[in-house]
């Protein structure tokens, strides 16, 4: 998350304190990423350092103001410009915790999918549900409340982000039942056998309810009237 080119984009529309600065930065994003007094002013003093911010004096109740610079300017438009690099992808803590389960003893890594899972449904819920009142706000305020149409943009990007997250862990299981229907049908005979695993299809069909279940959920607050 760029912190700096968000408080870049802040002080374009004039000089802020930090608190200010705080308080808008999580108003614009729904608190979704929530900062602290004390991230937002030592990337000031980064900023600072870097010549695309300034110190411009003091409000009225003493708080030291910041105003961005030519340069930060000149930073902001090429932000804004160029496209988020995902050659360097961060790191997902849900896809390492997969991979690191792959293997490990005492551990069923479908157990791990399927407890997944049910958060990530709960969490696509209740995306929507807050969608339904960001939408209403929009309707409400119509254009002149920036922070309640980047609050909705925010929230769908969340919900196609979990959408995508479910689909991926239902593919993961189907994957690892695939995986293992063909270790055991090239393996040595089992002095034992266990239950036959459950085929693909019928995992999918299982498994995909939430998802569906909640996606009809965002279609009803798309076409809410």
């Amino acid at each position: 998350m760029s912190i700096r080119h968000g408080l870049l984009a802040l002080l374009e529309r004039g000089p802020r304190y930090g608190s200010q600065l705080r308080t808008e930065f999580e108003s614009r994003t729904g608190s979704t990423w929530p900062l602290n007094v004390g991230q937002v002013y030592t990337t000031l003093s980064r900023l600072e350092r870097d010549g695309m911010v300034v110190q411009d004096g003091e409000d009225e109740a003493g708080h030291p103001l910041y105003a961005i610079t030519d340069s930060g300017r000149v930073e902001l438009r090429s932000w804004f410009e160029h496209p988020v690099d995902r050659t360097s992808p961060a790191r997902d803590e849900l896809a390492i915790k997969l991979a690191m389960a792959v293997g490990a003893p005492g551990v069923d890594i479908r157990d791990v999918i399927q407890s997944q899972r049910r958060h990530t449904v709960k969490a696509m819920q209740d995306y929507t549900r807050l969608k339904a009142q960001a939408l209403t706000a929009v309707e409400k305020n119509g254009d002149r409340e920036r922070d309640d149409i980047a609050w909705l943009l925010v929230l769908e990007q969340l919900i196609f982000q979990t959408e995508a997250e479910a689909r991926w862990l239902d593919h993961c299981e189907s994957r690892l039942i695939r995986l293992s229907s063909t270790a055991q049908a090239t393996g040595p005979e089992p002095a034992s056998p266990g239950p036959e695993p459950a085929s693909p299809g019928a995992v999918a069909g299982a498994t995909g309810t939430g998802v569906r279940a909640a996606a009809g959920t965002e279609e009803t607050a798309r076409h809410r009237p």
